[in-house]
């Protein structure tokens, strides 16, 4: 069994995710792109926000953002962000399922995540308005970093669960999105060798 039917196995159907609910005050959707590295582990691909934005300014975050009315669903919506931001073609992404939903507190953005399969790494285009950085850490890097930190976010300081790789720290959605994609690849390895074995 390949990569792309594992993970269709442990993922959410993408279909089923790509209509905002009724509950939803400002639907928006990402792009958790991944790629096998030359070691056959998998990489994926976030963006650090530039530093003067009005919105989660310097945050590590996956390409994404609001509904545009011209999308017919929000897995066009993660397409469409991903190549204004990164320059990745919509025919460059094989989109194998998706993750739970998750909501931003002060934004109110519900957000959901789309996996998409690359063919490897992507001479990135990245947006001069919207992005700083493309980074692409292994998922073993970004799990070995799952830790406990203090956010000061407007004057407020609080605790909360986060991931630190290269010396970038990723906390809010991006991180609970992360860790929902962390706990279903972590099921593939064990897919496979089950299915070698059949």
């Amino acid at each position: 069994m390949g990569l792309a039917p594992a993970l269709q196995e442990v993922l959410l159907d993408a279909g089923s995710h790509s209509q905002p609910q009724a509950d939803e005050q400002v639907p928006a959707a990402v792009l958790v792109a991944l790629y096998e590295s030359d070691d056959g582990g998998l990489r994926v691909v976030l963006t650090k926000r530039r530093a003067d934005l009005r919105r989660h300014a310097g945050e590590i975050s996956f390409p994404g953002g609001r509904r545009d009315p011209e999308d017919a669903t929000l897995r066009d919506t993660a397409l469409r962000e991903a190549e204004e931001e990164i320059g990745l073609a919509r025919s460059e992404v094989t989109v194998v399922g998706a993750l739970e939903r998750t909501s931003t507190f002060v934004t109110n953005y519900a957000i959901h995540p789309f996996v998409g399969l690359l063919k490897g790494p992507h001479p990135w285009r990245a947006s001069e308005l919207e992005v700083d950085a493309v980074l692409e850490p292994t998922l073993r890097d970004v799990r070995a970093g799952r830790t406990r930190t203090l956010v000061e976010r407007r004057g407020i300081a609080f605790e909360t669960d986060a991931y630190v790789f290269d010396e970038q720290l990723v906390w809010g959605a991006t991180a609970r999105i992360l860790e929902d994609l962390l706990e279903r690849v972590g099921r593939v390895g064990s897919l496979l060798d089950r299915r070698a074995n059949e």
